[in-house]
């Protein structure tokens, strides 16, 4: 796809994820229903309800393009496919269930096994990410837009990092004190892609964990900024996996993190 085309669906998406994050909060206010998942997960009715509105969206911009959400996959097919929409309706329906502010709302369209097209929003944040390829990465930030390039926000001289966790395996602290972080900040959600494309921090790393349509709408954002995205070891990280099983994870805001 040209960059005209990939831009009109990106920019298609925008009132429909903005759509999807009022309503989940309007579901919350009311009062959530919640069920327990096979693999002792917690899914809500806003869940759902989101999941509803950004497929069906996705649906009339690309027909052609199948579609793969956390709430409706098979996990015993293998994927197939190479290029494919990922949607996780609610990342972090853990925070949401709490009334926490740090959940999104997630699309990403993968193009031969890169993520291309990726929107997050965080409703509760009145913030909405959205890229659609190296150099178009942006913000909605209580309607008004900014073009995002991982210029860094915080001290020079220091390195902030996000954590998926209070207290970091001992693999991933080693790694943070390799690239010299000064101090991490627990995080939930893809949000953490999103807050190293604005330049808030500057680095993430991960074990292997969670499923691909965790990562690939804020991996989309983020190098849309210019963030730099490999696994622990520095290889490329792909999706298509027919699993859907993450690989480990590195996000680097530049080469250079202190600066």
């Amino acid at each position: 796809m040209k960059t005209d085309e990939l831009k009109q669906i990106a920019e298609g998406l925008i009132e429909t994820t903005e759509e999807a994050g009022k309503k989940s909060i309007e579901l919350y206010k009311k009062g959530l229903k919640i069920i327990t998942k096979p693999d002792n997960s917690p899914v809500s009715n806003g869940d759902l309800e989101v999941n509803k509105i950004i497929t069906e969206k996705i649906k009339k911009l690309t027909p052609n393009i199948p579609i793969i959400s956390e709430e409706t996959v098979d996990l015993t097919k293998k994927n197939t496919f190479k290029t494919f929409w990922l949607i996780d309706p609610i990342d972090g329906t853990r925070e949401y269930i709490s009334g926490q502010d740090e959940y999104t709302t997630n699309a990403a369209l993968i193009l031969d096994c890169e993520p291309i097209i990726g929107l997050v929003g965080a409703p509760k944040k009145n913030r909405l990410f959205y890229s659609y390829g190296r150099n178009n990465s942006y913000m909605i930030e209580s309607g008004k837009l900014s073009k995002l390039n991982c210029e860094k926000k915080t001290t020079k001289g220091k390195v902030f990092a996000v954590s998926g966790a209070s207290k970091p395996a001992p693999n991933i602290l080693e790694v943070m004190k390799k690239y010299k972080v000064n101090s991490f900040t627990p995080m939930h959600s893809s949000y953490k892609f999103c807050v190293i494309a604005t330049g808030e921090y500057d680095f993430y790393a991960a074990r292997e964990r969670a499923r691909e349509w965790d990562y690939a709408a804020g991996h989309a954002v983020a190098t849309g900024a210019g963030a730099i995205i490999t696994t622990l070891e520095n290889e490329p990280f792909k999706y298509g996996k027919d699993d859907y099983k993450n690989l480990s994870l590195m996000i680097k805001r530049s080469k250079n993190l202190d600066v």
